[in-house]
């Protein structure tokens, strides 16, 4: 199945609730765990290895992998935050070129607006079954009518020439919610074959459009599940993850927010398994704690594991000074039955300690960085001080076992800017690893490291994309910045924040 990523956090954010504006400001040091920009990765030509993600974004068609960031608080036409997206198209050298999408982009829905933050969250399918990856853009602060931040959502269609032209979904319960589009996610949840989009807001409910999108706006249907979680018209959902934890051939949703018990008001995740009907509420399990989530294979048995990241330093089971990663190991009963790992930056074999602050799992993405037909996991520590200098910001590569029985901190590997093949130097409130992803943007069998640092250059943003090498290290030419890729700097347009996973 299709996996895909993405990662909510509770940071200061302009105009729309919860996660994806993990902007928090540049003063802050990790309050940035979710997912703004949302990277959606292409998939490579090449056969896809057992336990390895079946399917990364390709917009073109070109068997290479595509990149999608956010940069949600750009200024479009003198519209603060109206906000963009940029695509970095791979190629067999690495990355062929940079293009950005706005709402006064050709063919795409709307025009650019104050705070409409174009990019809020963003996810990709072939939605339309015509072999080419599309993207999901949500525009959070988009006011529709005299529905002040009612939100939309949009479809930008894929083609051979990239992506070209767009359609809106209609909101299917304006009056309900607030923030439409501030949550997204792509899977199959009734098995069928085409994919579905899982869609969270404000509140507790989340709607779900079956598959079967058509460029005139009609889609497969729609239904909605409500998680055990708070959803006040001010929490509601906190972030979505999909894969198939229970092995059954239908992707599963991961919903992350606020327990109903609001005489606790602890972070919980939920586990909905799919089922030929769709998701099932009925049957849901509760995972750890934690908001940057992803799914996959990482013990090769068969059921993609959920992994969970707790960057809080305390407070919330499972916390540890620095921040943690949990592998909950997948099963047939489900994921709340499976076995659990945790890994810190105390953790054998993992470089530096976990200091307060760090952020460690504050963003996290699974990839066979090194070639070998097992997972490998890249975990974002954006609050890391690295020689003195605060909130830097660092990024660990840890790599899975030879034998394939998981996630090992042997080996592992730190990244920062002062790391050979990383591109620039290390600066107080870079926030290196805001987000992060791994994709094979070269086609070489090896997935690429993608790095997001929305504070460099003041909170202008940088995407730097790091090619992996036969000999393990890793290479990066240049960086993506807001003025390369055709946006201005005015403000702080955050590129970086999120990639559509």
């Amino acid at each position: 199945m299709a996996q895909r990523k993405r990662t909510a956090s509770r940071d200061t954010r302009p105009h729309r609730p919860g996660r994806r504006l993990r902007l928090a400001a540049a003063t802050t040091t990790v309050a940035l765990t979710g997912g703004l920009l949302v990277s959606a990765v292409p998939t490579v030509a090449a056969a896809p290895r057992a336990a390895l993600p079946a399917h990364d974004a390709d917009f073109d068609g070109d068997g290479y992998a595509d990149v999608a960031a956010a940069a949600p608080y750009t200024y479009v036409n003198g519209k603060e935050a109206a906000g963009a997206v940029v695509v970095a198209y791979g190629k067999a050298s690495g990355v062929d070129r940079s293009v950005k999408y706005t709402q006064n982009s050709p063919g795409v829905p709307g025009s650019a607006e104050r705070r409409d933050a174009f990019g809020t969250d963003l996810a990709y399918g072939d939605f339309d079954d015509d072999g080419y990856d599309d993207l999901v853009v949500g525009v959070s602060g988009e006011d529709v009518g005299r529905d002040k931040d009612g939100g939309s959502v949009q479809i930008l269609w894929g083609s051979a020439n990239g992506l070209r032209g767009g359609t809106a979904l209609k909101d299917p319960r304006p009056a309900k919610h607030d923030y439409f589009g501030a949550f997204l996610e792509a899977g199959d949840f009734n098995g069928d074959g085409k994919d579905d989009i899982a869609l969270g807001t404000t509140v507790a409910v989340v709607d779900i459009y079956r598959g079967g999108f058509t460029r005139g706006g009609r889609t497969g249907g729609h239904y909605t599940v409500t998680p055990r979680i708070h959803g006040n018209g001010e929490d509601g959902v906190q972030n979505l993850h999909s894969g198939d934890a229970n092995g059954d051939g239908k992707d599963d949703l991961i919903v992350n927010g606020y327990e109903n018990d609001t005489r606790r008001g602890y972070n919980a995740n939920w586990w909905l398994p799919g089922s030929r009907s769709g998701l099932k509420v009925s049957a849901a399990q509760k995972l750890p704690a934690g908001v940057i989530t992803d799914l996959g294979d990482t013990d090769k048995d068969g059921y993609d594991d959920v992994v969970i990241g707790n960057h809080w330093d305390s407070g919330i089971t499972g916390a540890a000074k620095g921040g943690a990663v949990h592998v909950v190991r997948g099963g047939a009963r489900g994921p709340a039955n499976g076995d659990r790992d945790k890994i810190t930056q105390n953790t054998s074999g993992v470089p530096g300690s976990g200091e307060k602050g760090d952020g460690f799992g504050n963003e996290l993405d699974l990839g066979d960085v090194n070639g070998d037909g097992n997972l490998d996991l890249i975990v974002g520590a954006p609050g890391e001080t690295v020689d003195g200098i605060e909130d830097a910001g660092a990024v660990t590569v840890l790599y899975g076992r030879a034998n394939g029985s998981g996630i090992s901190g042997r080996g592992a590997k730190l990244l920062t800017q002062n790391t050979p093949g990383v591109p620039n130097t290390d600066e107080k409130h870079d926030f290196l690893g805001t987000d992060v992803h791994a994709d094979d943007l070269n086609g070489d069998g090896r997935a690429d490291v993608v790095l997001g640092a929305h504070g460099e250059n003041g909170g202008n943003g940088a995407v730097y994309p790091l090619l992996s090498t036969a000999g393990g290290s890793f290479k990066g030419t240049s960086g993506i910045y807001p003025g390369t890729a055709g946006l201005p700097a005015t403000g702080n347009p955050r590129l970086g924040s999120n990639f559509a996973d």
